[in-house]
């Protein structure tokens, strides 16, 4: 009977571990939830910045054209064009640069999805495991009451003798 206190006792515990486990997983997913939806938010800002950033490359290198063609009337014009492609240079980095962080970004979400969908996974597997500890300790439970049951028939029918 000691024995059987024992493993309910370690079945207990088991059950509280896989109950903390749960919780951790289910603070962990909510937390990956959340690094996703930030990272989302941030893929949608860099795509506008980089469809804004591309357009205004565009605006540039259309004035550079036009710089081009007015180059002929002077130096000033020149300067005037040195300087936009200069501008269209270090805005053609910061595009790169954009496409990398976006590219970066992308990455990131897919493992976070992919380390979500493992805790999702992992949960399930520990509310299995709860499940069947819950039954395992009612089985335990029902068989105790009947052995206490039929040790307290014995005792009374040794009395009786």
């Amino acid at each position: 009977m000691d024995k059987v206190r024992e493993k309910l006792a370690l079945l207990r515990v088991e059950s509280d571990a896989a109950s903390a486990k749960l919780e951790e997983a289910h603070t962990r997913i909510k937390q990956l939830e959340q690094e996703s939806l930030q990272k989302e938010q941030e893929i949608q800002s860099l795509t506008h910045r980089n469809s804004l950033l591309e357009a205004e490359v565009e605006k540039l290198e259309q004035r550079v054209q036009d710089s081009k063609l007015a180059a002929d009337d002077g130096d000033g014009q020149r300067n005037a064009a040195e300087n936009l492609q200069r501008k269209v240079a270090l805005l053609e980095e910061e595009l790169e640069q954009n496409d990398k962080n976006l590219r970066e970004t992308t990455e990131k979400l897919r493992q976070v999805d992919v380390k979500a969908e493992h805790f999702e996974r992992k949960v399930a597997t520990l509310e299995q495991e709860r499940d069947l500890l819950e039954r395992k300790l009612e089985e335990m439970t029902d068989n105790h009451a009947k052995a206490k049951r039929e040790l307290e028939e014995v005792i009374g029918q040794l009395d009786n003798l």
